[in-house]
């Protein structure tokens, strides 16, 4: 593309620094910016004060003019708030789907645009292909970082106005794009889980202070007799294993299903998670639409393995029986490498 003014979130880490490099190199216009977002205890390496200073300090190696943008409150209602909510519900959310959503390629999109610039650009392992006025959103060369399913959400409007510089590249060609340039995040290690809950406190103590917490009944599902409980039943998810005892001859209990409103938790044998379909909420299309009957690929978490399926207008169903998805993640539709939309499971 021509020469543009170019709007860099930079995060503080490796990718987005090299990002911000590339397009410098390009000879683009380029700004960096880093979102506050979380301002509790945190320790994932996202959005801590030494992830801002690290961003500072790349944009004064590569020259550039940093600002930092103070997203908190969004990121409280848009992403914090509904993440307990969907935990109180008996959901499991995927907050860094949402925060894409609502912060990253929206309220940050709406601010470059308003401050006159022509595109925005992240670190995402994914790539935007433009061709016949139309983008597409494609998996990253890397398929061992490829995060097109965190980007699923993004439709024409937003891919139009978006850059993936570091898709093309493998993550050891990043680091090494790194270290050639000097940048002090060339092996800084890579953020991990969910930027406000932290490992020492985890969920619990995090929904704990925020909601409560009660302890649940565990149902057998086919006697229905109270085989044990759990100190937290907000805290299952279906299809989880550890903490739930065994079956009789030491068969290995699964949730099946969380019920927060009765405190319980239907549990049984692992081939009771396997099923042909998954109903899906909240459709959204990078293009057209999908229509009912065509073949798709499905992936139903970050790093599972894509799925042969048919998309059957409110869900898919699978070629084969899989584990039952948890009720509030996020289930991708692809054809090849290429994103065709995402809903959540139902």
């Amino acid at each position: 593309m021509p020469p543009a003014r170019v709007l860099v979130a930079m995060s503080g880490g490796v990718d987005s620094s090299v990002a911000a490099a590339m397009l410098v190199e390009a000879g683009h216009d380029v700004v960096g910016a880093t979102m506050k977002l979380w301002g509790g205890a945190g320790d994932s390496g996202c959005c801590s004060v030494a992830d801002v200073e690290d961003a500072r300090r790349v944009a004064q190696q590569l020259g550039i003019v940093h600002h930092v943008f103070n997203f908190g409150e969004d990121f409280e209602t848009r992403v914090v708030e509904p993440y307990v909510a969907a935990h109180a519900a008996g959901r499991t959310p995927n907050p860094c789907v949402e925060c894409n959503r609502h912060l990253k390629f929206d309220r940050f999109l709406h601010r470059a645009r308003r401050l006159g610039f022509g595109a925005v650009a992240t670190g995402h392992h994914a790539r935007v292909v433009q061709g016949s006025g139309r983008c597409q959103l494609r998996r990253g060369l890397d398929a061992t970082k490829d995060q097109s399913y965190v980007l699923s959400m993004l439709g024409q409007e937003q891919l139009a106005r978006i850059l993936l510089p570091i898709g093309e590249l493998t993550k050891d060609q990043v680091r090494a794009r790194a270290a050639a340039l000097g940048l002090r995040t060339a092996t800084k290690p890579d953020s991990q889980d969910v930027c406000f809950i932290t490992a020492t406190g985890g969920r619990r103590a995090f929904l704990g202070d925020r909601i409560g917490l009660r302890p649940g009944r565990l149902v057998d599902s086919s006697t229905g007799d109270d085989v044990g409980g759990v100190p937290a039943v907000e805290l299952v998810t279906v299809g989880q294993r550890r903490g739930l005892g065994e079956g009789p001859g030491g068969e290995r209990r699964y949730a099946l299903s969380v019920d927060v409103a009765a405190s319980q938790v239907v549990v049984g044998p692992l081939h009771e998670l396997d099923t042909e379909e998954v109903g899906l909420t909240g459709l959204g299309w990078v293009d057209e639409p999908v229509v009912a009957g065509r073949v798709v690929e499905v992936q139903c978490s970050a790093h599972g393995r894509p799925q042969p399926a048919v998309f059957t207008g409110d869900g898919v169903r699978f070629d084969e029986r899989q584990r039952r998805v948890a009720p509030g993640q996020t289930v991708v539709l692809y054809e090849g490498d290429r994103v065709l939309g995402s809903g959540i499971a139902a």
